[in-house]
């Protein structure tokens, strides 16, 4: 369970986007069109919503991103600096703001395709990540970032999201990786000393070398929609992490943080507390 000291250090290396969503009723099938309600806009990107839910979980939490010199840009940024996420890494580029077209369904499953824009021009230069308690990265940005970071960081974890090629060498490095059910089956998890995996309603588990070694339970709550809970998720483990909590409560505490933040629409639209989260494991 999360403790009362004083807030880690965590740095999030990772994608910033502008979110559109639209509803429907269900998903689309391959090649089929489906009408949908009025469009959305919605800060995101997994570096930014990692680093918005870390920041409202207790974190001193630095974000190493980069945006475009537009006015999406703009608005990323200070949606991020009102939620407490220190911005001085993160750089501008002359390519558009990274976005994401999301599609809901009426149970709040999602599909989404990301514009990667500025996230792609993100580096490494001048940033000492060995300040920080827990790095914490995804793959939104280029891989060999990634892997500089991986490298750099005292404590790596990765959220290995979405789906691309990890040299071994990054995996090897990571204290935790983090990957949802589909995730999963594009990585040997006989191979990872640690993995955890999401379940969504069915909460989480850890593999130890491809073992089954725990499982936690997800918060039973009236789920609204379902974008950006793996990244509180992420988030939430990481800062646990950085507390110097043990896996069992790292996993049990992300559990329901990512549950907790499915109530409300958005990315970044419902993103619990430590207090809130602590108050809802004490229950149990």
């Amino acid at each position: 369970m999360a403790s009362s000291r004083p807030g880690p250090r965590l740095c999030v290396v990772g994608s910033c986007n502008v979110d559109y969503v639209v509803r429907a009723v269900r998903l689309p099938r391959p090649g089929e069109t489906v009408l949908g309600g009025d469009v959305e806009r919605f800060a995101g990107g997994k570096g930014a919503n990692q680093a918005a839910a870390g920041a409202r979980l207790g974190a001193t939490t630095s974000l190493v991103a980069s945006v475009g010199n537009d006015d999406e840009g703009e608005w990323l940024l200070d949606g991020l600096g009102a939620r407490g996420v220190d911005l001085t890494h993160v750089q501008r580029s002359r390519r558009a703001t990274g976005t994401a077209f999301i599609t809901i369904d009426a149970v709040g499953e999602n599909q989404i395709v990301v514009a990667p824009g500025a996230n792609t021009e993100l580096d490494l230069v001048g940033v000492d990540l060995t300040l920080y308690d827990v790095v914490l990265a995804q793959l939104e940005i280029a891989p060999s970032v990634v892997a500089q970071a991986a490298t750099r960081a005292t404590r790596f974890v990765l959220n290995a999201a979405p789906v691309v090629d990890v040299d071994a060498d990054t995996l090897a490095r990571c204290a935790v990786v983090i990957v949802n059910e589909h995730e999963a089956e594009s990585l040997d998890l006989a191979t990872l000393e640690h993995c955890v995996v999401t379940l969504g309603s069915r909460g989480a588990a850890r593999y130890t070398r491809g073992r089954l070694v725990a499982r936690a339970e997800a918060a039973r709550v009236e789920t609204l929609d379902t974008v950006g809970a793996g990244d509180v998720f992420c988030a939430a483990y990481a800062v646990a992490l950085a507390r110097g909590e043990s896996d069992e409560d790292c996993l049990r505490f992300a559990s329901v943080a990512g549950s907790l933040a499915t109530r409300q629409p958005g990315a970044q639209g419902a993103l619990p507390t430590e207090e809130e989260v602590t108050a809802w494991l004490a229950r149990a």
